[in-house]
């Protein structure tokens, strides 16, 4: 009876209230944690402050624009800390619902803010601030209209004819100079759902090809400081563990701009993790980028 008194004692001096944004029971593991497990999947996933709906996507595999429909979300896709998504068609339809638990909403992907707010801590993260606004989305039942391709704002850095590859008509550009490949694309396993390449600290890197950046922000776990670039309605390129982020969602990017600085992988290396994502599911980057 001590003993057991003892350890009861024990557990409970060691307890601390989990943060308001974490205590739904909906909330989920990340695509992939740092020992490469598959998340336990519910049909419903509670945001949190600073997702976005392209990044909740990413976590699950899923098309954002599926997502979005399932839960009668249109452009530009503002969606609300508390609320409550469907992550299948049939568990949808919860998108105008907003728990109280916070009342400002979360960052909207693809457009500036017109306020802001003092950014998310992460580490090693000095210039991508985190942005939120006031503005509410249409709700709407059809699928959203394609968008427009992003404007050409910024003059490429190290593109070039001699470095690029045609592929689902973009021109791709390896992230990483002269990197070489640590760990190659495996299809259906889920720590090597893209490609680990290896750089130096610090090394530039630059984006694959033209897009927005959709997703700027430390809010997955395994991918420390990511980057999603959306380049069409179909194609989106992910970039992780990055020591620093250099840009910020809503913003345009040419093909070689550089985007972030080269960080370290969980596993202890100097490298970017790197994906492809079409319609929400893992691609082979190689068969995208220029051949080496």
């Amino acid at each position: 009876m001590l003993l057991a008194g003892l350890l009861l004692s024990a557990c409970g001096g060691g307890y601390r209230p989990a943060p308001v944004h974490d205590r739904s029971i909906d909330r989920q593991r990340p695509v992939v944690d740092n020992a490469g497990r598959a998340p336990v999947r519910s049909d419903h996933y509670t945001v949190s402050r600073g997702d976005t709906l392209y990044s909740i996507a990413f976590r699950y595999n899923l098309n954002y624009l599926d997502l979005a429909e399932w839960n009668g979300i249109g452009e530009p896709y503002t969606i609300y800390p508390g609320q409550r998504l469907g992550l299948t068609r049939t568990a949808g339809g919860y998108s105008a619902t907003n728990s109280g638990l916070q009342t400002i909403p979360a960052r909207q992907p693809g457009r500036q803010s017109p306020r802001q707010l003092p950014p998310t801590p992460s580490t090693g993260s000095g210039n991508a601030a985190n942005t939120t606004s006031g503005n509410t989305s249409s709700r709407t039942t059809t699928r959203p209209a394609r968008p427009a391709a992003p404007p050409a704002s910024k003059p490429p850095v190290t593109a070039s004819a001699a470095t690029t590859r045609n592929s689902s008509g973009i021109q791709w550009l390896w992230p990483v100079a002269g990197g070489r490949v640590n760990r190659s694309f495996v299809a259906g396993e889920n720590s090597r759902q893209g490609l680990d390449i290896g750089g130096s600290p610090g090394q530039p890197i630059v984006a694959a090809a033209a897009g927005t950046v959709v997703y700027s922000g430390p809010g997955l776990t395994g991918y420390a400081e990511l980057i999603i670039i959306k380049h069409n309605e179909e194609l989106l390129s992910a970039y992780g563990h990055n020591r620093r982020r250099l840009v910020q969602e809503g913003e345009s990017v040419n093909p070689g701009q550089q985007i972030a600085e080269l960080g370290r992988s969980p596993r202890g290396e100097d490298e970017l993790h790197f994906q492809i994502r079409r319609l929400g599911k893992p691609q082979n980057p190689q068969n995208y980028l220029p051949k080496r």
